[in-house]
């Protein structure tokens, strides 16, 4: 019975249902007990007019309730099913009336057996009526008062015409009810069945693409809510849009995924190719020099160039354990730092390394001070000066201004090689440098140290190139 009413269509359904039939259920209620109450009030006023004829004597064969044949006003005609008891003062009596029309139309008189008396001995003489079941007659209605000369009278009318309405009544709510039931249920089920179509094709959207493979490569989620199923304005929309949403970002993790697989892929092999020139160098020349133990100059040269290669091999290390260090979102120092200062020491040093270049310093009236790790924003401005002097000719004019928002290095060199520029901060992004940018290449990781270093201090590095313009602005907050 559970799994039954698991789907929301069966619940959706159960409760129409239930509301329907609580509402039915409580109008036919309320229609009853209202109707009761008439009927009953009706047959108290009739119960009355009884009790009042009851205190005449009564002349068998009289007119029926309501003539006055002899225009006294006296009505002593009595309703079909009338009961009357009257007890004296004086110990006489009971003495009992049962008046009934037959469908001759003939009216006679019949008495109440002593059962009957015994239960109309007890009702309270208020005046008021009361409800009491007579043995062998059912349910009547009764009014019982005691006169000035202690008589008791008593007098009723059945309720059986108010039995039998009420319980037709009855007979038809009941099957009004189970007719609105199950009109409820069968309407409930089409109209639900047919408001929810759309979330069964969000959900079926959700399926197909929960049965793809996304476990490796390159996905692409080509499956969408279609369009007419995303409108906010509804609960439907807002659930499609929420989904189209969710796989866009899915979507773009996937391939963010993916390219970070790539570049890890790339990363090794660029770092295992950088690594093994040196080692392979290392490994020649000291070959060379176990070949040759007795000549000093081959010798000295072997071990010049295994140093060179050496110290080329723990700068590329030190770099990528910076990079690993930033990654892994370690902290940098944090202290205030005289970026002014700093670029005019690193631009005089530029000056003294390569004077074939001409050197421009842009420095506004006040001095800059930005927080972080002086040691790292030395680096980078390192970085960027030695590119510049690494990549461009003899003559190229570099130009660095300081802003308050941090500083920017311009040169009038080539500018990078077409494809490189949206590469540049990557890792192992290096161009064809015998072909556009001087004569010597760097393991491609100065500017991927440059953007790591920024980002790690809460700012941005951008890059502007083109043939005789290059800029790479930096912002520090």
């Amino acid at each position: 019975m559970r799994n039954v009413f698991a789907s929301l269509t069966s619940r959706l359904v159960l409760v129409t249902v239930a509301l329907v039939a609580a509402v039915t259920l409580l109008v036919t209620g309320a229609t009853t007990v209202v109707l009761h109450g008439y009927l009953q009030r009706q047959l108290d006023d009739k119960v009355q007019e009884a009790f009042t004829r009851a205190e005449f004597p009564y002349r068998p064969g009289a007119p029926p309730p309501g003539t006055d044949p002899d225009g006294d006003g006296d009505l002593r005609g009595q309703m079909d099913g009338t009961v009357t008891a009257r007890w004296y003062a004086d110990g006489t009596g009971p003495y009992t009336e049962r008046v009934a029309t037959h469908e001759t139309g003939e009216v006679t008189v019949g008495h109440l057996d002593e059962a009957q008396l015994t239960a109309l001995r007890d009702v309270p003489t208020d005046g008021s009526a009361h409800s009491v079941h007579l043995p062998g007659l059912g349910t009547y209605r009764v009014i019982a008062r005691t006169d000035a000369a202690d008589t008791r009278l008593v007098a009723g009318l059945p309720t059986t015409d108010l039995d039998d309405t009420l319980s037709s009544l009855i007979g038809w709510e009941v099957i009004l009810v189970l007719v609105a039931t199950a009109l409820a249920g069968a309407s409930g089920v089409v109209v639900v069945r047919r408001q929810l179509r759309p979330l069964r094709e969000v959900a079926t959207t959700a399926h197909n693409v929960a049965a793809m493979p996304l476990a490796t490569g390159d996905i692409e989620l080509a499956e969408r809510v279609p369009e007419r199923l995303t409108d906010e304005r509804t609960e439907v929309g807002q659930v499609g849009s929420a989904l189209n949403t969710l796989l866009a970002h899915v979507e773009s993790s996937l391939h963010a995924r993916h390219e970070s697989e790539q570049q890890v892929r790339q990363f090794v092999a660029d770092a295992s190719h950088e690594l093994r020139t040196p080692l392979t160098t290392i490994a020649g020349y000291t070959e060379l020099a176990r070949r040759r133990p007795d000549d000093p100059a081959t010798a000295k040269t072997a071990l010049a160039k295994v140093e060179e290669e050496s110290a080329r091999m723990t700068a590329m290390v030190e770099d990528l354990l910076l990079l690993a260090r930033l990654d892994s979102g370690r902290p940098l120092e944090r202290r205030p730092v005289d970026l002014s200062r700093l670029l005019v020491e690193a631009v005089s040093d530029a000056r003294v390394v390569s004077p074939g270049h001409k050197w421009q310093l842009e420095l506004p009236e006040e001095s800059i001070e930005v927080n972080g790790d002086a040691q790292r924003l030395h680096q980078v401005v390192t970085n960027l000066l030695g590119n510049a002097r690494k990549y461009t000719p003899p003559g190229t004019i570099v130009t660095v201004t300081v802003t308050p928002q941090g500083f920017s290095v311009h040169d009038d060199g080539p500018g990078f090689p077409p494809g490189l520029a949206e590469n540049a901060f990557e890792r192992f992004a290096r161009g064809d440098v015998a072909r556009t940018r001087g004569d010597a290449g760097g393991a491609g990781l100065g500017l991927a140290l440059v953007h790591a270093i920024v980002s790690a201090h809460g700012g941005s590095v951008s890059l502007e190139s083109h043939p005789g313009s290059t800029t790479i602005t930096v912002s520090l907050p």
